[in-house]
């Protein structure tokens, strides 16, 4: 039944440390900003004579999955995976054709409520709380120099034995087309929040963004990011900014920025502090973002250790095409002389310290984006805190840098979820702090949990291979244990794997369950954000009602364009794992997959498939007595 509603050390690393009025006329691709010069502050602008930018509009008829979806042909064929490089040909083959399809209904969930609770007789009382998440934008600087562009072809091309199905193969921070249009599609997306946010009864409280905001930790790219929700002209390109004057990725526009009355909040992911999500960015790294040279690495997502290993160029984005050619790319030996490019200084890789202290420079609200919040009494790069969104309303929101430290000393990829020793005793204090003061509470962090099996990647980082080295300060278990100990504990809310799953975590009483609500990225297919609207019910538990929503877009603008690749690069490459079909059933205890007799893995059953690549949900939440009696007069009354 459904309802419709590498190399230096820590003491180094601490050191370092509505668019509408804008408008004077419209055409199909955007709106023209009178009086606009070249900012002569600008190095995309200097000595240049471009064109004003443009502001680019959204269909105005915005609309989430409950009302209708995006769907396109799965059977279209023409290309294999290691020619999705090949976008000139995607028309010819009828790659990136999207249609609208039906409504996604809302699933009524009660995994973690007493055996037989009955939703039939529930109704929503009153409203407690609305906001949004939007996470894996993957904002990425297309030209940069030290990318690992080849490596989509080359895992493709030829497979790697014992790997079978390569982890990385789909890795799209790596190349897809959809990495010229990052900006574009950020920037539909905040029109359509803002949109949502004028509709009665739908206005955003605040706005959770759960991590990986930058593809490679670049200065460039976080700054578009900022910008973006801040809706300042933007400038998408570096280096000699090649094509700024005419291909459409490269132009300048302005962005209409997220409306001042959302106060938005930032999670810190992976991929904005290590090299493309997965190295500790060491002397040679550090070197080659500035450099004006194609980096030549080895296979560093097969083996770390093959980054200084001069055996590919990775190549970039020649952009002066219009379809983003990929360019200096292949075997080295095949290259007489070292390919060339414009450096950019711009292109910097940031430390924790200087990524967290640019939230300080900006436009929105709140300024520090709740990194102002971070207790100063903790060390330098410390990126956990709390708020407390509306002052009459007794929920907590709990943001968490689960993401591994640049000195644990792994060798391997850096995208496990981790906590050091003073985030692992913060958070328990936190915790401990919100069940004294009656408050609900919210975790964002960027890594989920209890879903990805041991040696995937991205599984709760267990060292005790090394037990001498670096270890995570808490196992699975026992932060699952702590986790339970909190019945006032709602959610958990994650990106990272690029999937809409929910995932139910019951506890030994119902009051000590949770969810854990996962949101796709906004970079690749379905190319969404969540909403979120938490009710106190007629029976005085709580509501969380969950729904995806695509950003609205105008035919012939560049955010279009977005998803035809993505659909394109969905269609080519066969990501089945945004689907969930069927999910894995993983051992809580060990991170290992749960097998039958036969040896086939079991599937998950609080984890539903995704046929569209979306999922809503209305999650239902046990409260304990005190919390009941509590909420029983407070929020917005639905009448």
């Amino acid at each position: 039944m459904f309802e419709n509603t590498l190399n230096f050390t820590r003491r180094d690393f601490l050191k370092t440390a509505g668019i509408a009025g804008l408008a004077l006329g419209a055409t199909a691709a955007g709106v023209s900003l009178p009086g606009c010069k070249a900012d002569s502050t600008d190095p995309a602008t200097t000595g240049k004579n471009l064109p004003a930018p443009e502001a680019y509009p959204i269909d105005p008829a915005v609309t989430t999955t409950l009302q209708k979806t995006i769907g396109f042909d799965k059977n279209v064929t023409g290309l294999a995976p290691q020619e999705m490089k090949r976008v000139a040909d995607y028309d010819k083959y009828g790659y990136g054709k999207w249609t609208v399809g039906p409504p996604l209904l809302s699933d009524p969930r009660t995994d973690i409520m007493p055996p037989g609770y009955a939703t039939a007789s529930i109704s929503k009382k009153a409203r407690l709380l609305n906001f949004f998440t939007m996470t894996d934008i993957h904002i990425t600087d297309k030209e940069s120099p030290n990318q690992l562009i080849y490596l989509q072809q080359l895992h493709y091309s030829s497979p790697i034995p014992g790997f079978g199905n390569y982890p990385w193969t789909w890795e799209t921070s790596v190349y897809s087309p959809v990495m010229l249009y990052t900006t574009h599609v950020l920037d539909a997306a905040v029109q359509t929040i803002n949109t949502l946010h004028k509709e009665p009864g739908k206005a955003f409280d605040f706005g959770l963004s759960i991590g990986d905001v930058a593809n490679s930790t670049q200065y460039n790219e976080l700054r578009w990011y900022i910008d973006v929700l801040d809706g300042q002209v933007i400038s998408p390109s570096s280096g000699a900014h090649a094509g700024i004057d005419k291909i459409d990725y490269q132009k300048r526009f302005k962005a209409a920025g997220l409306d001042k009355s959302i106060p938005w909040y930032q999670t810190l992911g992976n991929h904005d502090h290590f090299f493309i999500g997965s190295l500790p960015v060491g002397a040679f790294l550090r070197q080659s973002y500035i450099s004006d040279t194609i980096a030549a690495m080895g296979d560093v997502l097969l083996n770390p250790a093959n980054v200084g290993n001069q055996q590919f160029y990775m190549g970039t984005i020649d952009g002066t095409t219009a379809e983003g050619a990929i360019i200096d790319a292949g075997h080295v030996v095949n290259f007489n002389t070292p390919p060339k490019v414009a450096a950019d200084p711009d292109r910097r890789s940031l430390l924790r310290t200087e990524w967290i202290k640019e939230f300080s420079t900006t436009t929105s609200n709140p300024v520090g984006h709740g990194f102002n919040l971070v207790d100063p009494n903790q060390e330098m790069g410390f990126a956990c805190y709390s708020f407390v969104p509306k002052s009459d309303i007794p929920i907590k929101v709990i943001v968490l840098d689960n993401t591994q430290d640049e000195t644990d000393g792994d060798s391997g990829i850096h995208g496990h979820g981790y906590l050091d020793a003073a985030r692992w005793a913060w958070l328990k204090k936190e915790l401990a702090d919100g069940d004294t003061n009656g408050q609900l509470m919210i975790i964002s962090a960027h890594v989920p949990i209890g879903v990805c099996p041991i040696n995937s990647g991205y599984e709760w980082w267990n060292n005790s291979v090394n037990p001498i080295g670096t270890q995570n300060a808490v196992i699975l278990p026992d932060l699952l244990a702590e986790l339970h100990r909190h019945p006032n504990l709602m959610l958990w809310l994650s990106g990272h794997l690029h999937q809409n799953t929910v995932k139910a975590f019951p506890g030994a009483t119902p009051e000590q369950g949770f969810w854990e609500v996962q949101t796709c990225s906004l970079r690749d297919f379905p190319q969404q954000f969540r909403m979120f609207e938490i009710y106190v019910n007629s029976d005085n538990n709580v509501s969380i009602v969950t729904t995806n929503v695509d950003p609205s877009v105008k035919d012939g603008t560049p955010a279009a364009t977005s998803r035809k690749y993505a659909v394109a690069a969905e269609q080519i490459g066969g990501n089945q794992t945004i689907y969930q079909n069927p999910s894995q059933l993983v051992n809580l205890n060990d991170q290992t997959l749960v097998k039958d007799a036969n040896g086939n893995v079991l599937p998950d059953p609080t984890m539903k498939p995704m046929l569209t690549g979306s999922y809503n949900a209305n999650l239902y939440k046990k409260l304990t007595a005190q919390m009941q009696d509590k909420l029983r007069n407070i929020g917005t009354p639905i009448t």
